[in-house]
């Protein structure tokens, strides 16, 4: 039976490959196209931080990613014209796999025996990298560049997971509160349009 971490991993893989390809077809990406970014958007991440950490990235062990990165294609054919149409489709889903993806890295970087502060970067990695990469693909300005607030919220999931991790909080609720935290600062953020002050300089010619 997998773990629930594991099954917040393969969740996460779904929801960040949906993220993905839906843009991908809004810019008329092929199939093969689409798939190759939902996929990017869903294991970069993952890999960037494995690779850090030392270890064997989890597609190169397990094909759920890439299965799981097919379904997400398949959804977005049958049902796309739904998707596509539904009001901020994107942002859930992004939402979504940005919180379980954080919280997935937080937690593996913890196992293999890191302190908190590079815990925290790893889970920002994990959540944020995937979608500069597909943004990069689609050529779009990468999110964490602009004034929203993406990575920070990531950020802010990783300082609620040490906090309940400090006090001997049960590891499924930590996780649970942890991703709860990146996505509701995620949502609150949009909605009360929260941003960071942007760094003003002369333009270079």
């Amino acid at each position: 039976m997998p773990t629930f971490v594991q099954i917040l991993d393969f969740i996460g893989t779904f929801a960040f490959a949906i993220s993905g390809i839906r843009l991908a077809s809004a810019k008329r990406f092929d199939w093969f196209g689409a798939y190759v970014v939902g996929l990017v958007t869903a294991i970069g991440g993952g890999t960037i931080r494995d690779l850090l950490l030392g270890v064997t990235p989890g597609w190169m062990q397990d094909p759920i990613y890439l299965i799981c990165t097919g379904l997400a294609l398949l959804t977005v054919i049958l049902f796309g014209r739904h998707l596509i149409h539904l009001h901020n489709t994107f942002f859930v889903f992004d939402s979504v796999g940005l919180a379980l993806f954080t919280v997935v890295g937080v937690g593996k970087s913890i196992a293999l025996g890191y302190p908190f502060w590079v815990a925290i970067v790893m889970g920002t990695l994990t959540g944020a990298a995937g979608g500069v990469i597909r943004d990069v693909l689609i050529n779009e300005i990468p999110l964490i560049f602009r004034k929203e607030i993406y990575a920070m919220a990531c950020v802010v999931g990783g300082v609620i997971y040490w906090i309940c991790y400090s006090f001997n909080v049960d590891p499924i609720l930590t996780q649970i509160v942890s991703g709860v935290g990146v996505f509701m600062t995620r949502i609150l953020a949009v909605k009360y349009h929260i941003c960071l002050p942007t760094l003003k300089g002369e333009p270079t010619e």
